[in-house]
């Protein structure tokens, strides 16, 4: 008769057998690690490209790369004259891919986006003439100009990743990523994005004035009559697409994945964490938050030359990921409490693992 293991021996049995798959994942990490770091090495070179023209705005820049690799799109937001459209400009120069610049206006059609069926007497049929959404890279210019259906139609594409003219579904080139420019202080003629529209962007980043020391270099830089933007091409869309393929593969660890889910649980239930912004928030941000939040971070490991997600990924990324998803209350706007403020206080208050 076979004696009972006791309780040390039982644990010791189950280390045994814990072990080798801890010792697996861990070997795991540091190979892929290891791939990450060669990988990512176009991605840092195209950085240094870009940051040769657009001084000031390596944050934009990182968040576009992020964007690139977690298969999301950007809304960026500045003030007239921040080289918003000119960074996106140099990105597409730096990758060997299509790019398209759509400048919203008041009066611009959703054929004007997505392409319209033509009518050829000659043949006698109709047939498809595509749009400017049929490229890799699509700039949108000041996409809160132009009015509700066109929005639709973009944000439509952004979402399905096709476009229907006609009968007919065309899919659209992979990768795939739509920068949306919105300027923050001029209202009139305007049609501001829609709430449910604005969460189909993965992030929104907000674009700053630089500071002094790079006043003066953009002095020096840019003061010219003539400005040609130097940017070589440093990477090509099968390097984008293999990247992604890494970043799917990034280990987030069970404590990472409770912070993502509680940064967004507090969204909406503050109180159960103890964050004092009662009445301030009238909804909270969507699931589509939590997968957002965990993909950037994921990329962000990625242009680290990491194979894992530390909870630092996270925290640099919650506010970009949650501020356009949480909508405030008329208390909030009485108070002056925007919805960065509040995002920011609920970031301190959850606790890091």
């Amino acid at each position: 008769m076979s004696s009972i293991p006791n309780r040390s021996e039982r644990h010791h049995s189950d280390h045994d057998t814990q072990s080798p798959s801890r010792n697996q994942l861990h070997n795991r990490i540091n190979e892929l690690s290891g791939e990450i770091k060669q990988r990512s090495i176009p991605f840092q070179t195209l950085l240094e490209e870009v940051g040769k023209v657009i001084v000031g705005q390596e944050n934009l820049i990182q968040r576009m790369l992020i964007g690139l690799l977690g298969n999301g799109h950007l809304l960026i937001e500045g003030v007239p004259g921040l080289a918003k459209t000119t960074a996106v400009a140099c990105l597409a120069k730096g990758i060997d891919t299509d790019f398209q610049r759509i400048q919203f206006t008041p009066d611009l059609l959703p054929a004007d986006v997505v392409g319209t069926l033509v009518y050829r007497p000659q043949d006698q049929e109709f047939v498809v003439q595509r749009g400017p959404i049929f490229s890799n890279l699509i700039l949108a210019d000041e996409i809160n100009r132009a009015p509700a259906k066109v929005q639709s139609a973009l944000l439509e594409a952004m979402q399905e990743r096709q476009v229907t003219i006609g009968s007919e579904t065309y899919p659209l080139d992979e990768p795939f990523l739509v920068m949306a420019t919105q300027n923050p202080i001029e209202q009139e003629g305007t049609y501001p994005l829609p709430e449910a529209q604005m969460d189909r962007f993965m992030l929104k980043v907000v674009v700053g004035y630089p500071n002094r020391e790079q006043e003066h270099l953009i002095l020096q830089r840019m003061s010219k009559t003539s400005h040609k933007f130097n940017v070589r091409t440093v990477m090509h869309p099968k390097d984008i697409l293999e990247a992604r393929n890494l970043v799917d593969e990034i280990y987030v660890d069970s404590k990472v994945q409770d912070y993502i889910v509680d940064l967004v649980m507090a969204t909406r239930e503050p109180a159960e964490y103890g964050i004092p912004v009662d009445g301030l928030i009238q909804h909270g941000v969507s699931p589509r938050a939590t997968i957002g939040l965990t993909l950037a971070a994921k990329a962000n490991a990625f242009l680290q030359g990491r194979g894992y997600v530390i909870p630092q990924d996270v925290k640099d990324l919650a506010l970009d990921v949650l501020r356009h998803r949480l909508i405030v209350t008329y208390e909030a706007e009485a108070e002056d409490k925007t919805s960065d403020d509040i995002v920011k206080t609920i970031i301190d208050y959850v606790r890091v693992p």
